[in-house]
């Protein structure tokens, strides 16, 4: 199978660099696949799972709270706002994302600011619910 080069990259730290067959994106237009040949593309990332195929049997999730995806001939590229491996989230830390969005929401005097802290807060609050279930199954 074809790869391609990809990369997650937080704030804090590089959360994956290499060679994968496909990256499943969450994006605020709805779920992206993408593979070697992608058309180009950017888009903007909701709070939600990156899956990372980096074999025919095997893949790492990752946790991403916004952010931009870029696609392009030769790589695609994650600038997450807040990323995590998935295996340090749980609902303390979801909650913690939560209360900043919220805190955030509450001091903002700016509408077009308020509005997309609004859709995160719904966002997160949705991924927290589908998560949750996820861990109890």
């Amino acid at each position: 199978m074809a790869t391609f080069k990809f990369e997650l990259v937080s704030p804090e730290r590089i959360l994956f660099s290499g060679d994968v067959v496909s990256v499943i994106v969450p994006s605020v237009e709805g779920e992206i696949t993408v593979l070697a040949g992608h058309a180009p593309l950017v888009a903007t990332l909701k709070a939600g799972i990156v899956f990372v195929q980096t074999t025919d049997s095997n893949g790492k999730e990752f946790f991403v709270n916004g952010g931009l995806v870029e696609v392009n001939q030769a790589a695609t590229t994650i600038l997450a706002e807040h990323g995590r491996f998935i295996e340090d989230v749980d609902s303390a830390v979801l909650d913690q994302e939560i209360l900043t969005a919220e805190m955030k929401y509450t001091g903002s005097h700016n509408d077009d600011e308020k509005k997309r802290l609004h859709d995160t807060l719904v966002q997160l609050r949705e991924f927290k619910h589908v998560f949750e279930q996820r861990k109890a199954a």
